[in-house]
Parts: structure tokens; C-alpha cells; sequence
């Protein structure tokens, strides 16, 4: 009996495996919306980046002229896209330094972003994209967690070519003072 089960199990995780396989969202019959469009935009951009930040006001931590590192990559079967950000050099400790990290990802016919936050929250972002298609700008949706210390308020992602894009993020400071980054990155990977 339990070789039965035992069977049982490998048939029908084997089937299960060979179904998710032949799931593939871009080859149904339906157009691809213009969330999957820019979905697949910003996928392009699963890699390592490197380039300087800067902010307005200027900020001292992971501010104006520091070198910061991105990493993004694509997961979870292509249906997400991870960007984790943090200075350049900086050993990789979640105690001492910043380390925020976003998901994109679809929601029906919506891209969103969920930014995981250094200040304990979690902002949902909703993406539209530019009239010329190279930028992609994340207009806030709501929030979870406190924002007690603020929270991210908007985002923007411009690919300028294969090999180069900016990142432009506004955060919402307590007394609702936004403070403006803007990185210019360059792959590196």
C-alpha cells in the first residue's frame, strides 16, 4: 500500500510539473495587454547595475554621489521581476544598512510594484507607460505598514538602451516632504 501511494505521488507530481511547464501566459490566443507589454519591458532589465545617486533635497545616507548597485532577476516562472538595491561596496548585513527590495509583477490587466521597504512598510505602486514607450512610471496605490518614518511614493524606470536605464524614486518624508533620487546605471552583467 504505501508503494502505491508512493507511486501515486511521483504520477501526480510529475503531472502537475508537466502542466505548469505548458503554462505560458504569452502564447494565448488573446492580444498582450499593455500591462504585459510592459511587463516584458521591464523584464529587459534582469541583470546587475551600477551607476551614482542623486537626490534633492541632498541626503547623506545612500544620497547624493553615492555609488549604488542593483541586481534585478527575473523569478517565480517569469511571472516576477526582483530589484534589490543597496550602496555600492557595502557589505550585504540587513542590521547596519539599507537593502530595500521591490517585486514586480502582473495583477490582472495591472503592472505593479510592491517595494518592501527600509522604513517597515510595504507601498503598492500601479505602472503606466510613457506615450514613447521608453519609461515607466509607478504612481502610488496604497500602503501597508506604518509611515511613520514615510514611505515610497512614486517610481520611474526610463531604458535608455540595452546597457543603460535611470531609476527615479520619490519618497514621501514624515510632513509629506518629498525627496527625489535619481540614479543614472550602466549594466555591469
Amino acid at each position: 500500500m504505501k508503494s502505491l501511494r508512493l507511486v501515486l505521488a511521483v504520477v501526480l507530481l510529475s503531472l502537475s510539473t508537466v502542466g505548469f511547464a505548458q503554462m505560458d501566459p504569452q502564447k494565448a490566443d488573446a492580444p498582450t495587454s499593455e500591462a504585459q507589454k510592459s511587463f516584458d519591458q521591464i523584464k529587459t532589465l534582469a541583470g546587475t547595475w551600477q551607476g551614482r545617486v542623486s537626490t534633492i533635497p541632498p541626503q547623506s545616507e545612500m544620497g547624493d554621489g553615492t555609488n549604488v548597485q542593483i541586481s534585478m532577476r527575473v523569478t517565480s516562472r517569469g511571472n516576477s521581476l526582483v530589484h534589490e538595491m543597496m550602496a555600492a561596496g557595502v557589505a550585504d548585513d540587513p542590521t547596519k544598512n539599507d537593502h530595500p527590495v521591490t517585486m514586480f509583477y502582473l495583477d490582472s490587466d495591472r503592472l505593479l510594484l510592491t517595494h518592501y521597504c527600509d522604513a517597515g512598510n510595504r507601498p503598492r505602486m500601479v505602472a503606466r507607460t510613457s506615450p514613447d514607450g521608453k519609461t515607466l512610471e509607478f504612481d502610488f496605490l496604497d500602503v501597508a505598514g506604518s509611515t511613520q518614518y514615510g514611505h515610497m511614493q512614486h517610481a520611474a524606470f526610463t531604458v535608455i538602451d540595452a546597457n543603460h536605464h535611470t531609476e527615479d524614486w520619490t519618497y514621501l518624508m514624515p510632513g509629506d516632504k518629498p525627496m527625489h533620487a535619481h540614479m543614472d546605471l550602466q549594466r555591469t552583467k
